[in-house]
């Protein structure tokens, strides 16, 4: 198929992108992809995340030949649904970028650090995934693309308005089965869903927005400043919700 959507959602970790993975996959035009450069990233970098091996096992790490065959590769339906790891995006030529449209999807770091730590242990910056968006935002804005933004947050406050401005930015006439799931796994999972999918495995849909209560350790309040930072970057230019947050 030629005439193909290719949609980049770069995200950091525990911003729901799961969901939206999901909510996308209801779609009977869309093709999902979970994290295709996850292998590559772990090969590269050295991190060591909850099951590596079996990360390593499952996927092509060779980046290059991830971005050609599957990126930019065959595929049996009109859209094809990305969800990606802004900083998986390591060490690879980045001019692909260009023949896709490209989402960045983030979360205000006060309820996105905690939650990391929890699956992480140590956290540092880099796996915030924030240091790689805003570096990959004036990548995208340098050859002329205009990102759409998402926040976690004015999307589970607004689910269905927020998606609706996202499918009309990219290109897509809004369905509303992107609301709903069953409450499962997903064949498209990555392996490591085991460790980090357990909620959205559990919902039938986007659960309505709280605010973060969980407490910082010394860890996560040393990196919050920065990562207010970097977060403030990227929320300026997000989609809004049209109710206020509960």
């Amino acid at each position: 198929m030629t005439d193909v959507l290719r949609v980049n959602v770069w995200s950091g970790p525990r911003n729901v992108s799961t969901a939206l993975m999901y909510a996308f996959a209801q779609r009977t035009d869309t093709r999902v992809v979970d994290e295709p450069l996850y292998a590559h990233y772990l090969r590269v970098s050295g991190a060591d995340h909850p099951g590596r091996d079996d990360v390593l096992a499952s996927q092509d790490s060779d980046g290059e030949a991830v971005v050609r065959d599957v990126i930019l590769g065959r595929t049996t339906r009109p859209v094809l649904f990305l969800k990606q790891m802004a900083h998986h995006l390591v060490e690879l030529d980045r001019a692909f970028l260009k023949q896709t449209v490209n989402v960045l999807l983030t979360r205000d770091p006060r309820g996105m650090l905690p939650s990391l730590e929890r699956t992480l242990g140590a956290v540092t910056l880099r796996d915030t995934g924030l240091p790689a968006q805003v570096e990959l935002l004036e990548t995208l804005v340098g050859i002329g693309q205009s990102p759409v933004v998402l926040d976690s947050r004015e999307l589970l406050t607004d689910p269905a308005g927020v998606l609706r401005q996202l499918c009309t930015s990219i290109g897509l006439a809004f369905d509303p089965t992107m609301l709903r799931w069953k409450p499962s796994a997903r064949p498209e999972d990555g392996v490591w869903a085991p460790h980090w999918y357990a909620n959205v495995h559990r919902s039938s849909g986007f659960r309505p927005y709280r605010a973060a209560t969980a407490p910082l350790t010394p860890l996560t309040r040393r990196l919050l400043p920065e990562c207010q930072v970097l977060f403030a970057r990227l929320a300026e230019r997000a989609l809004q919700a049209n109710v206020e947050p509960r």
